[in-house]
């Protein structure tokens, strides 16, 4: 009776594992497909997880910050610190936050599982370039360089959007 029972544990174990197994490959093909489809229609949001500063390190960030791309607009959100080498002519704006057309954009893929979003783009204060470095799994690093100020790198995680 003992060993019927451990015997159903056991096997009832097994079948959950290989369920919640079954579960993450679905998951992980479904977040695939997504981010195949976001660098196809150039459409996504990237939630900021932490922020790589030139002379202050690095440094978790709230959850409020994001950069989003729809077609050739951009949308950044983004904080910063560094230095800024060049005063504004405008009010000066708190961190890397901005909403423009997009100058140039280069797709590429170096690796099978990373695609390569190139943005250039021209703002009042700013010429700044982007480089969003998307994974298959969702994890994304955006390094950003500025005419006037240190560069910036960001860790974040893919949203899906609803394509357009």
């Amino acid at each position: 009776m003992i060993k019927t029972a451990r015997l159903l544990i056991v096997f009832s174990l097994i079948f959950s594992s290989c369920a919640s197994l079954q579960e993450r490959t679905e998951r992980k093909e479904q977040m695939k497909k997504a981010v195949a489809e976001a660098v196809a229609a150039r459409q996504m949001h990237i939630e900021i997880t932490s922020m790589n500063t030139m002379r202050y390190g690095s440094r978790t960030v709230t959850s409020d910050f994001y950069l989003e791309l729809k077609g050739d607009s951009v949308r950044s959100y983004l904080p910063y610190f560094g230095q800024a080498y060049q005063a504004p002519m405008i009010s000066p704006s708190k961190g890397l936050n901005f909403e423009t057309k997009a100058k140039n954009i280069k797709v590429t893929q170096p690796k099978k599982d990373l695609s390569r979003i190139e943005i250039d783009m021209k703002t009042d204060e700013d010429t700044y370039n982007y480089v969003i470095e998307l994974y298959e799994t969702g994890k994304t690093y955006v390094n950003v360089r500025s005419q006037h100020r240190d560069p910036i790198s960001f860790d974040g995680d893919f949203v899906p959007l609803k394509l357009e």
